[in-house]
């Protein structure tokens, strides 16, 4: 398990600062209007800013792009169908 410095100063991206700044202005929103409802979901925008979570367990994990020369073409037989 990562330890908390390490999880709080890696892997900063657009996205996580943006949930940092929703989560943010969410929390000071919902103290300045006093609902609970608010609170809760800028406390989970702030969770997943601080943890680096995204969508569920392992993130919102999508694969790295291939480069052009990385890429196989394969070759496809055709059937004529009558």
């Amino acid at each position: 398990m990562r330890s908390l410095k390490e999880m709080l100063l890696s892997d900063w991206d657009l996205m996580r600062v943006l949930r940092l700044v929703i989560g943010i202005w969410l929390a000071v929103q919902a103290i300045m209007m006093v609902e609970l409802f608010t609170g809760l979901i800028g406390l989970f925008f702030l969770y997943q800013a601080v943890t680096g979570t995204g969508c569920g367990v392992n993130g919102c994990y999508t694969a790295p792009r291939r480069s052009a020369g990385q890429v196989k073409t394969e070759d496809v037989d055709y059937e004529e169908v009558a």
